[in-house]
C-alpha cells in the first residue's frame, strides 16, 4: 500500500508530501517506508519500520563469501551498524536514514564514506590507514576475508534476514536510559 499524506517540513514549514509505504519482505515481514524530500530547503526524511511487534535486537552476520552480499539488511533510523574486524562503527545522528538494502550495499556505503574521508585526510599516515581500509573492505567482498556485520537497533525495526544471522535481544536497563536523558 502506498499513501501520500500532506505535512510541513520540519525545517522551512513548506507544506511537502510524506510517502508512507508498506511493503513484504519474504520469510520476515511486512515493513512499513516513510519518506519526505523538501524541495525547497532540500530536507531529507528516510526510514523503516517493521510492521510486528519487536524487541531490543543485536543481529549479527559472519560474511565469509562474495553469495553473502546477496543477503538483505533492514536498518531502521535508530539502528547501529558495526564490522568489529574492520573498526569500522556508524552510530545513529541527527540526520540518520532508515534503508533497506543488502550487504554489498551497506560495504559500498562504508566505502562512499571513506572515499570522503581520503578527500579530507590531511597527513600521509591518515591517507594510508584510509586505503588500507578500503582494501580490506573490498577483501570482504570478494571473501578473501571475514568479517562480522553487526547492527544493534534498541526500537527492534533492524534486522539481518538469512539464516545464517544470529539474533539475540538487547537488555535495556530503565536506570541506564533514565541516565542517558
Amino acid at each position: 500500500m502506498r499513501t501520500l499524506v500532506p505535512g510541513p517540513c520540519p525545517v522551512c514549514q513548506t507544506e511537502i508530501p510524506y510517502l508512507y509505504q508498506t511493503d513484504e519482505i519474504p520469510y520476515f515481514s511486512e515493513i512499513l517506508i516513510i519518506s519526505a524530500l523538501c524541495p525547497s530547503c532540500g530536507y531529507r526524511l528516510a526510514d523503516t519500520q517493521l510492521l510486528k511487534h519487536t524487541e531490543p535486537s543485536r543481529w549479527e552476520l559472519i560474511i565469509e563469501s562474495p553469495d553473502d552480499m546477496m543477503i538483505r539488511v533492514v536498518r531502521s533510523m535508530t539502528g547501529t551498524i558495526s564490522i568489529p574486524e574492520l573498526g569500522v562503527r556508524i552510530d545513529p545522528g541527527p540526520a540518520c536514514e532508515g534503508f533497506v538494502s543488502n550487504v554489498e550495499g551497506v560495504l559500498n556505503r562504508i566505502g562512499k564514506v571513506l572515499q570522503s574521508l581520503l578527500s579530507w585526510a590531511e597527513t600521509a599516515d591518515e591517507r594510508k590507514r584510509i586505503r588500507s581500509l578500503q582494501g580490506s573492505l573490498e577483501m570482504v567482498r570478494e571473501g578473501r576475508l571475514t568479517a562480522t556485520l553487526v547492527i544493534e537497533d534498541l526500537s527492534g525495526n533492524s534486522a539481518i534476514i538469512a539464516d545464517k544471522a544470529k539474533v539475540c535481544r538487547i537488555e535495556v536497563i530503565e536506570d541506564d536510559l533514565e541516565e542517558l536523558s
